[in-house]
């Protein structure tokens, strides 16, 4: 790759000391002149600063927090969370990593400038929190535990697939490097800082991938309770994972109080409405996405438009490769990609089904690899009975679930909707509903292929029973509807919430009976789902 004028002067810049220091002192501006920008943030700090002073809380047992993050966006959300806790009476550290993007090399030049601009944007917050930015200095050349480095590895492998959007890839691929050794380096700094300062609980953003994963494995390995979250597609609600990855959406704890719990009239009619509006194409309360690119066509429309007969319909409906929701998920195949393949070679003699894949629409928006390329790889000119739906067709998914006999699914959603249907779905990968009492879920290839033969040649007897239907609908509500909690700001709209809900809102009592429960957990306090189920129902009567 060739380097550019500017960028060759820039990095020889970086080399000197000092000259990122003097050409911040002497920018009039005080910006870091690349597109790294707390802009939102810095803005609203002079009304942020007198609301925390207002509202100021005590708590009886203060804790000693490390919140971190890296990448500008994440920087803003997760400095106004730290605000947050040091506003309720804990001794606060916010860690940063002065980044604007993960996939890019950063030159030294660059990289100081948007600490320096950090470090001014956030130093009216100081008299409230620590700041301490993981950046870089100087190599170190001290011997470190050997799992720092598998750490490192573990998540720049996630890293890489989930960047290039890929299963398989050369670890002499250069982000794959590049990554690497920003993981290492930063394990290697946390790891210093957690032994120097011992904080009681820390708190970091997704858990999975990029330095924020670092964080979440070097925090765990070490005994520090980490609590990890995310943002999905509701407004005033996060997901929240103590000691987890947040990115599993890990919902054992919930399910093992809800399950045996009947969901009211009420609830299930919730359901019914979401999943209306998923069907067709629209838009539903807080939620902030649609699901299908078209509408519904009908059973004997989407059967004549793919020419399918009257053979048994096996819908497989396929994730994103590299979404972050199906990283390290595999169960019995190597990744996502070999079960389909090994899937479509069953059924190339399997000529008395139909076999319908429907590659996920979300990959019209994706770079990598298609899951298109790897079923014509495998099978350039595919036999009659078996029918490839790209990503940018108008199919809605939701008519081939009513034509289907038997749905196959990795960790898409898609699987937990055929149940609902009363379709037998089989799960090859490991994904929150998995295991829940209304999905066929094989630990091996063996398996795999018993159990979707045994649908296949006895379809009324493998159809899910009311009560397992049932159970998927009370599932669906408990994920949906219960796993997230309130929460004021999502990343996505967060400066449009944080207006309508600043500091002195979310402080006050009422803001404290709405959110606090949230920001508690956050802090590690334990989700005792038995009390927030009881609490809930006793508001919503």
């Amino acid at each position: 790759m060739s380097i550019g004028y500017k960028q060759l002067i820039t990095r020889f810049l970086g080399e000197i000391p000092l000259t990122a220091e003097f050409y911040f002192q002497f920018k009039k501006n005080n910006e870091p002149g690349t597109r790294y920008s707390l802009k939102n943030l810095k803005a609203r700090l002079p009304k942020m600063l007198p609301e925390i002073e207002a509202g100021r809380r005590t708590t009886e047992n203060p804790k000693k927090i490390l919140v971190f993050t890296s990448l500008h966006y994440w920087i803003e959300e997760a400095a106004t969370l730290a605000l947050y806790f040091a506003a309720t009476g804990h001794d606060v550290t916010f860690g940063y990593l002065p980044y604007a993007d993960w996939q890019n090399p950063v030159n030294k030049f660059d990289v100081r400038k948007q600490d320096l601009y950090t470090r001014s944007v956030l130093d009216s917050t100081q008299k409230y929190m620590k700041l301490h930015s993981f950046m870089p200095s100087f190599p170190s050349y001290k011997a470190f535990p050997e799992e720092i480095s598998a750490i490192a590895d573990e998540v720049a492998t996630y890293d890489t697939q989930y960047t290039l959007q890929v299963e398989d890839f050369d670890k002499d691929n250069a982000l794959y490097k590049m990554r690497r050794e920003r993981n290492e380096t930063f394990a290697k700094l946390l790891y210093n800082w957690i032994q120097a300062n011992h904080p009681d609980q820390v708190i970091v953003p997704n858990g999975t991938i990029q330095e924020m994963g670092v964080a979440y494995r070097v925090a765990k390995w070490l005994g520090i309770p980490v609590t990890t979250y995310e943002f999905g597609e509701q407004r005033k609600r996060i997901w929240i994972a103590q000691n987890r990855e947040v990115m599993r959406q890990e919902t054992d704890d919930l399910w093992a109080v809800r399950k045996d719990a009947l969901a009211t009239d009420g609830d299930l009619e919730k359901v019914r409405s979401m999943f209306n509006a998923r069907q067709k194409a629209d838009l539903w309360e807080n939620f902030s996405r649609r699901w299908q690119g078209s509408d519904r066509v009908g059973q004997e429309k989407i059967r004549e438009a793919l020419g399918l007969d009257d053979r048994p319909v096996v819908f497989l409906a396929t994730n994103v490769l590299g979404d972050s929701l199906t990283l390290g998920r595999q169960t019995f195949s190597r990744n996502m990609a070999e079960w389909i393949e090994r899937t479509i070679q069953y059924f190339l003699e399997r000529t008395d089904a139909q076999l319908v894949i429907r590659v996920h629409p979300g990959e019209q928006f994706t770079h990598g690899t298609s899951m298109v390329d790897v079923v014509e790889a495998l099978s350039p000119n595919l036999p009659s009975h078996i029918h490839l739906i790209t990503p940018t067709d108008k199919t809605n998914s939701y008519d081939l679930v009513d034509i289907a006999t038997v749905g196959l699914v990795y960790t898409t959603t898609m699987g937990l909707e055929m149940a609902m249907s009363g379709v037998p779905v089989v799960v090859a990968g490991q994904t929150h509903y998995r295991n829940r009492g209304f999905t066929y879920d094989p630990t091996s290839w063996v398996t795999y292929y018993k159990m979707v033969s045994s649908i296949l040649d006895d379809p009324e007897k493998s159809a899910l029973t009311s009560e397992q239907v049932y159970l998927a609908w009370a599932y669906a509500y408990s994920f949906f509807f219960e796993y997230p909690r309130p929460f004021p700001w999502h990343l996505v709209r967060m400066w449009d919430d944080y207006d309508k809900r600043p500091f002195a809102s979310v402080l006050s009592d009422e803001g404290q009976a709405e959110y606090g429960a949230s920001f508690n957990y956050l802090l590690g306090e334990p989700m005792d789902w038995a009390k927030i189920l009881t609490l809930e129902s006793g508001k919503a009567a």
